[in-house]
């Protein structure tokens, strides 16, 4: 598999082989690449940025750790679901999101 690392600005090129019980990684110019190489293969994850509504308008939100690709949209339905009153940064929105072990954080506001 080909994939464009996105662990730092470098963006190596990275193919990812199985061999045996394990993955190896080529193209990767630091032990970071390596690591994403093979989560990606394995179990992808992702950090979800998104806004969440207010009484007043919209605030920026994200989740504290990365959550697994296939549930992005599901993690975004769900913010899209409340409405926060009078959120300051660094509140938690949503504690343990879909029960993925995973907060929802304020990143805008007073």
């Amino acid at each position: 598999m080909k994939l464009t690392c996105i662990m730092c600005p470098v963006g190596c090129q990275l193919e990812v082989t199985k061999q045996g019980n394990d993955y190896v990684v080529s193209g990767n110019s630091c032990v970071r690449g390596e690591r994403y190489g093979k989560q990606e293969v394995v179990s992808p994850t992702r950090m979800v940025t998104t806004v969440a509504k207010t009484q007043t308008g919209f605030v920026s939100v994200k989740t504290s750790a990365p959550v697994p690709k296939q549930r992005v949209q599901d993690v975004v339905d769900e913010i899209g679901k409340i409405t926060l009153a009078n959120p300051k940064h660094g509140d938690v929105a949503i504690k343990n999101i879909l029960g993925l072990n995973v907060d929802v954080i304020v990143t805008s506001g007073k």
